[in-house]
């Protein structure tokens, strides 16, 4: 079995050793790696990833399943839109470091088209064997898909196991599942990513299950697994249907009280959990490894104008995120849907920011979810240099904040933005006259509104405030003056 596959090995004390491979289909790559520092920089522009996502699929490259939730992207061979091939590699490095592996060697394949049969030629084949051989490898990984008829092939040419880059993401996915729903998505993303693939997966796959006496010959073993593969994917979804039914309910009663929720949304490892820890005060897991976080959180805040809004913490994205996992996450996802306002979480010291902005973007944007309002949150400005700093702060960009969750800079500048960006139980100012010994009235004022004139007439207290309109719509009785109020727009 395919998952027994993803966790072989593990018992072992040591780290498993990983031969890693890079490809690269097309001119695209060589060229942006010729071309100097300011040109790579023209490859990260939205304006080229929108071109290159146009480009059709190779017909050697496995379809995804589908299904009504969005792919993370378009399914092109080689490097992703603005990444050459080096860039690529290296951040399959970083998944290979999340998936507990060590790198023994790395070894790039440059190509005008995939092969059918092995995706990257039987001479190269031949050489990954010697170098996986030499270098007591426990693995060899792609940073592509790989058919099931590639993955047959290369099981057979080489020496040690053989995971594409799926694989490789799922058994991030698996690790890293805390929850019983994170376990149970995680599990229906591995076997519907297995089904397909079970053919020629061992001899004990063509083996007959029945004998004499019963109908024919009886039925094939893989026929038996993959009807049982099939009955498990079913229970799967009924189990995370009801969650979905059990995160509908949770918002119902949510709904029934005014409080937003406000979602982190963004490319894995670019600080999410870091900064919902910095805005909350949480301790939620917050690592340098990639899909840290599966399950989502969520954290009640305070902004400047007293109102309280919710925090959600969500899973990151990554380019070519398998589509069984964002079929199988879709009770995840639905909180960003929910969301009134979403937190784009990006890495500031990324070389390749544009293209983890665009990829995140598109899967917002089959989510539906572009139209909400949207703060590009500009996290790890503690490790740019001075002079890059000055430049990315200087620039003010409506609906940017720079910000470093490590070190807390730019929190007050960020809650005051989502301050500005909330429009549900907008924000009004009212003049109030309550009487003194109305105590509870008056804590309640000071907890949840801005006061910003006070004066004593009598035993009556007159008040300025700023607060929602839901609060002050209970306060009716103390209002000064009715009618006169309008929605105003906090300055802090």
């Amino acid at each position: 079995m395919a998952v027994e596959d993803l966790r072989a090995g593990r018992a072992g004390s040591r780290m498993e050793r990983a031969v890693l491979v890079g490809v690269d289909f097309g001119s695209r790559s060589r060229s942006n790696r010729a071309s100097a520092s300011g040109a790579r920089q023209d490859a990260l522009r939205p304006e080229a990833d929108a071109l290159l996502s146009d480009q059709p699929e190779p017909a050697t490259t496995h379809a995804p399943l589908r299904s009504n939730m969005p792919a993370t992207g378009p399914a092109l061979a080689g490097a992703s839109p603005g990444l050459d091939a080096d860039e690529s590699l290296a951040e399959f490095r970083e998944l290979v470091s999340s998936a507990g592996g060590e790198v023994a060697a790395e070894l790039m394949q440059h190509r005008a088209r995939p092969d059918p049969a092995t995706l990257i030629g039987s001479g190269k084949v031949e050489e990954i064997a010697g170098v996986a051989a030499s270098t007591a490898a426990d693995l060899v990984l792609f940073d592509h898909d790989l058919s099931p008829t590639q993955l047959r092939n290369l099981e057979a040419a080489l020496p040690c196991r053989v995971l594409d880059r799926t694989q490789l993401i799922l058994d991030i996915f698996a690790r890293h599942a805390r929850t019983s729903e994170g376990q149970l998505q995680v599990e229906l993303a591995q076997l519907e990513y297995l089904l397909p693939r079970l053919t020629g997966r061992g001899k004990a796959m063509s083996q007959l299950g029945g004998g004499i006496g019963t109908r024919g010959p009886g039925e094939t073993q893989l026929e038996t697994d993959r009807r049982r593969i099939q009955r498990r994917i079913d229970y799967l979804k009924e189990e995370l249907e009801a969650v979905r039914r059990v995160r509908r309910q949770q918002r119902q009663r949510r709904e029934a009280v005014p409080v937003a929720t406000v979602a982190l949304v963004g490319y894995t490892n670019a600080g999410k959990s870091t900064l919902f820890n910095c805005l909350t005060g949480a301790q939620v897991l917050q690592s340098a490894r990639m899909f840290a976080t599966l399950d989502p959180k969520l954290r009640a805040i305070e902004l400047p104008s007293r109102r309280k809004v919710l925090l959600s913490d969500t899973v990151g994205f990554i380019r070519y995120l398998p589509h069984t996992l964002v079929t199988s996450f879709r009770a995840t996802l639905e909180e960003v849907e929910q969301a009134e306002v979403l937190l784009h979480v990006r890495d500031a010291a990324s070389t390749y920011g544009e293209v983890q902005k665009s990829q995140v973007e598109k899967v917002l944007g089959e989510l539906q979810v572009l139209s909400k309002p949207r703060i590009e949150v500009l996290n790890k400005i503690d490790l740019l240099g001075e002079h890059e700093r000055q430049g990315l702060q200087s620039r003010s960009l409506a609906g940017e904040v720079a910000v470093s969750a490590r070190t807390g800079e730019g929190m007050d500048a960020l809650l005051a933005a989502i301050d500005q960006a909330l429009r549900s139980d907008p924000l009004i100012e009212a003049e109030l006259r309550v009487p003194q010994q109305e105590g509870a009235v008056l804590a309640a004022i000071e907890a949840g509104m801005v006061v910003h004139e006070r004066a004593y007439e009598g035993n009556l207290v007159r008040l300025t405030v700023s607060g929602p309109a839901s609060q002050l719509g209970r306060l009716r009785k103390y209002r000064l003056r009715d009618g006169a109020e309008a929605e105003i727009t906090p300055d802090y």
